[in-house]
């Protein structure tokens, strides 16, 4: 063979492609915008109050206050403000989950006529917005003495949410039938069937309603502002706005920064452990 047969492997170019340099830079400057917030709330947390009225502000503190949490939960009730959003958010996540899918049970497994009307009429609630039922279930609250009680926050989960019975049904149909069909010919009630067949199948859509419901409860500030009124009974949404509500006095901005990176500590632990049971249920429900 000749060498002028043999052919040289070509050297490589390098190139570079300047719009995906810009469109990495901007992303880069938005991801910095969007992290810059919890940045400084946790560099104010770890201030002095002195250090906080400085101008210009610094981001690294001067010096470390380790004290503020101790500050935090003796000038303050937090501890029984967390104690009660999370008294209140669980039990709202049981009754929404069990009253959403035991309705959705029904509207996917069964049929019967008039069955498409009124699914269409429980999805047309979700187009009322909480103002316009907000003085209704005042007078209906207070007419049964329920006033400063947990009862009015917790006790609606319990009748299902017409978001929740959506999702769940739309899981619920994706089911078998010939395996509801295999237990009924076994004799297994329409109960059993929901509680022991149709539960069990379905953690991916019950823990995307236990984040959804969880997280409207933990963060809900106007129905829990509405129904409390005693101290004792106030909800972290309702605690952290009465830290910083008054006029006569400074606001204690560094007790606030870390009353609120206390209070997402449980959101971030649960989209942590439920994060794959998340995404698996919008994989298979096809809700986006």
């Amino acid at each position: 063979m000749s060498q002028d047969s043999v052919q040289l492997p070509k050297k490589k170019t390098l190139t570079i492609n300047f719009s995906k340099i810009i469109v990495l830079l901007i992303l880069t400057v938005l991801a910095i915008i969007m992290v810059f917030p919890s940045i400084n709330m946790f560099s104010t947390a770890f201030k002095s109050q002195a250090e906080i009225l400085k101008f210009p502000p610094r981001i690294i503190p001067e010096h470390i206050e380790l004290n503020n949490f101790k500050k935090l939960f003796t000038n303050y009730q937090y501890g029984l403000w967390y104690r009660n959003s999370i008294f209140i958010s669980l039990i709202t996540v049981l009754g929404t989950v069990l009253s959403s899918s035991f309705v959705a049970f029904g509207f996917a497994r069964y049929q019967a006529k008039g069955k498409h009307l009124l699914f269409a009429l429980l999805l047309s609630t979700m187009m009322l917005p909480y103002p316009v039922l907000m003085i209704p279930q005042f007078i209906l609250f207070k007419q049964m003495n329920w006033m400063d009680s947990f009862l009015p926050i917790t006790v609606p989960a319990f009748f299902g949410s017409a978001y929740m019975i959506f999702l769940i049904r739309q899981f619920f149909t994706s089911l078998s039938n010939e395996l509801f069909d295999a237990a009924r010919m076994d004799g297994c009630s329409e109960f059993r069937q929901w509680w022991s067949i149709a539960l069990p199948l379905s953690g991916p859509a019950l823990s995307t309603v236990a984040i959804f419901s969880f997280i409207g409860s933990w963060n809900d500030l106007l129905g829990q502002v509405l129904y409390l009124s005693s101290t004792e009974k106030f909800t972290l949404t309702i605690g952290m706005t009465s830290m910083y509500s008054s006029a006569t006095r400074l606001v204690p901005w560094n007790l606030v920064m870390i009353s609120a990176i206390l209070a997402v500590i449980p959101i971030l632990l649960l989209f942590t452990f439920a994060q794959r049971y998340f995404v698996q249920s919008i994989a298979m429900t096809g809700v986006k």
